[in-house]
Formats: structure tokens, sequence, C-alpha cells
């Protein structure tokens, strides 16, 4: 492995310690976390996380899902089916803020470690479950992956494939993302509270629940159309039409639209009709304004094909930055178009998301984006561990056990075979 670094940007939850039992993904909920500056100890089982041989690409032997979720943490084996094993981790647990159960529902209660057990060592403890489909409801027990979690929530679906069969289609993957997000900072909160009252509590997050409610515009959306249309109505701009909900509306657009540019595309977003006559002075057609102003809040032209071809002409005559430049002079939004292999290359990119390092994290990698202003970003200080890599260094500094209490619970079979 390489190298440990010392402290990188704000180290702002130094003195949290979490005690983390994942599998595979879910395992990104104490990544921010560690990011920030938290101990977190990675429980792995004698055989580890099979983290490491998932997804590709894999970068010295391990993947990149692993070198990104487990950066930063500490890595200790247990093996928790012995007795010597869970003394050990009810130890650590005793001087922990959180423990996470990332795998599937009662995993942990299983092995005699529920959360009831957990706080008669720790009554402050906050113990956080995050799992496929949750702890209760008709799915509670089905095995799962990532992409099952957007299928549920209708936020990817189907395209064709070979000889006609459905595929599965590039897309942003939320539910693995948004949970992790959105139960980071549950933890926080319960933490909070934990060290005002003592008492802890036990959370719990669906990744299915989480991309549901990432993508709340369009379900809500549908919801609120079930009302009568009295009372629920689309935009004035609009003549009050209901036109599809969240960015399906957007398809007809031309204010509000993608276009080419000489080199590659731009967004065009001048849905105020202030953003439309900057645009159309700084381009010297007063007479497109003149012609369609449009109404003063969300009037996107939809359907103005004539204003289309016009503005379509018009973009292709400069590239993608000299529009960028544009915008900044005149006070116009409009956006660059990038990719996931082009996006690095951006000057905004490069302002703002400097890369991790592989010298120091084995793959580059991006940083925690919320940073203190003034200071570096938050970053991992060390690169993703291997399996029980820090052992006896937690039961040395965590737990203050020596070498010959370690030798015992070797010999006890706590660390496995």
């Amino acid at each position: 492995m390489t190298q440990e670094a010392g402290p990188l940007g704000a180290r702002l939850l130094s003195g949290l310690r979490v005690v983390e039992c994942s599998m595979l993904g879910p395992g990104a909920v104490s990544t921010p976390l560690a990011d920030l500056g938290a101990d977190v100890i990675k429980v792995e089982p004698p055989s580890g996380d099979y983290i490491r041989s998932m997804s590709w690409p894999l970068v010295r032997g391990s993947s990149l899902l692993h070198l990104h979720i487990s950066r930063g943490k500490r890595s200790i084996v247990l093996d928790l089916r012995t007795d010597a094993g869970r003394e050990t981790f009810l130890a650590l647990v005793a001087e922990a803020d959180v423990v996470v159960e990332a795998m599937r529902p009662g995993g942990l209660d299983r092995r005699g470690l529920g959360y009831e057990r957990l706080r008669e060592v720790n009554p402050r403890i906050v113990m956080f479950t995050i799992s496929g489909y949750g702890m209760t409801g008709p799915y509670r027990d089905l095995p799962s992956h990532g992409i099952a979690y957007d299928a549920w929530a209708g936020t990817v679906a189907p395209v064709p494939g070979p000889e006609g069969m459905p595929s599965i289609p590039d897309h942003t993957s939320i539910g693995i993302t948004a949970g992790p997000l959105f139960g980071t900072a549950a933890i926080l909160a319960a933490v909070l509270r934990a060290r005002e009252t003592g008492e802890g509590c036990h959370l719990e997050v669906a990744q299915s629940d989480a991309a549901a409610a990432f993508d709340w515009l369009r379900s809500e959306g549908h919801r609120a159309y079930e009302r009568p249309a009295d009372e629920v109505t689309g935009n004035p701009s609009d003549g009050y039409e209901r036109r599809p909900p969240g960015t399906a509306g957007m398809a007809e657009g031309v204010r509000y639209q993608f276009y080419e540019s000489s080199d590659g595309h731009v967004l065009f977003m001048a849905s105020e009709r202030k953003f439309w006559e900057n645009f159309c002075t700084a381009v010297d057609r007063k007479d497109l304004f003149e012609a369609h102003p449009g109404e003063k809040l969300a009037d996107h032209a939809r359907g103005n094909r004539e204003l289309r071809r016009e503005l379509a002409a018009i973009f292709r005559t400069r590239t993608t930055a000299e529009w960028i430049e544009l915008g900044l002079a005149h006070d116009v939004p409009i956006g660059p178009v990038n990719t996931p292999a082009t996006i690095a290359a951006d000057p905004q990119f490069t302002a703002r998301m400097p890369w991790q390092s592989a010298d120091r994290l084995v793959a580059d990698q991006l940083p925690f984006p919320v940073r203190v202003v003034g200071e570096d970003p938050p970053a991992a200080s060390r690169p993703a561990p291997a399996p029980g890599e820090h052992g006896e260094q937690i039961l040395h500094d965590v737990l203050g056990y020596d070498t010959g209490r370690i030798a015992h619970l070797r010999a006890e079979g706590a660390f496995g075979p």
C-alpha cells in the first residue's frame, strides 16, 4: 500500500469514531465521514470484504470501488462467530460514536450484536443500518445490487440492446450514492443528540428509498397531477397547461435547451425574460427579443420551432468556450455540456475539484465537494486498506491492548483461523 499522508484539508470530524461492518457499496455511508477526519474502523471477516474484486477497473489488483469507498479507513479482521471476536467488537463499540451495519438487515443481530446488545456496552451508540430495500416491507430479504434501486425508483429504464433485447443504459447510479449521503446527515444529527442526551438510537435507510427521494420532483409531480385540474395547474407562461413533471416537460423547450456549438454543445437557460433580453443584445439580435419577448418568468418558448431554428444557427457560430465567455460578460446563463470522460479538462472542474492523487490513494479520486472557505478540500489521509492492515494498531491505540493480549486473542480465534 502507499504511505499514509498527514492531515489534508479540514478535519471537521476529528474525534468521531465509527465502527463499520460493510460488504460492497453500502460502506460508502462512512466515506464522507473519513474524508472529514473521522476515525472509521472497517471490521472485516477473515475472508475480507470481496468489494476488492468487484466491478472495474482494477487498479494494482484492487477495484476502484474499494479504493474509493474504503479510502481513509482502517481495517481490522475479526471473526464475529467466535466469543473472542465478539468481545473485541463490543470493546471497540464501547469506544465509538457510531456503528455502521452496511449489509442485509439483521446481519449483526444474527451474530448476537444487534442494537440492544450494543447499547448495553455504550448507551449513546448510534447504530446505522443501510441496505438495499430496508428493514421492513416485502422486499426486505430480496438480494440485490445497485442498479436495482434505480430501476425500482423509476430513475433508469431499459433501452433496446443486442437483437432488440432490453439492455441497461449508461446512467448515474443514484441509490448507492444518495442512500449514503442521506445516511451521513442522519448519523451526524443522531450523534449530536446522543452527545447532548446520552442516548443513542438505531437509524436505517434503504438505498431504494433514497433513490426515490432523490428523484422527488418527478414522483411528487405525478402525484400532484392526480388532484383536480382546477386545483393543480401548469405555469402561467404555458397558459396553465399541465405539461409532464420534472425535466420531461423540457423536451420542447427553446429558450431552455441544448444547442450545438461549433465544437460541441451548450445548454442555454434563458427562462427569465431579463436573461433572454441580455442574450439577444449580446448577439446583436434585438429583433428576436422584440418578436418573441415572452413572459417575465419560466418561459421556455416551448414548441416555437421557428425560434429554435434561429437559435440553432446562432449557436453554431461560436465554440463552447466562446459561449461561456459571452455568458460571463453579458450575464447570460449558458453552460458547457461535458461527459465523464471530458469533464476533467473543464476549467471550472480544475479550479474546484483537484484530484486526490494516485500517489496517495492508488487511483486518482475526486475530493469531498464541501470545503471550509479558505482551506484545502477535505481529503482522505490514507488509501483503502488491505484486510486487517491496521488490526494491531487499532487494538493498541483504541483499546490499549498490549502484545500479550493481542497474542491471546489470536490464539482464541478472534482474528479467524
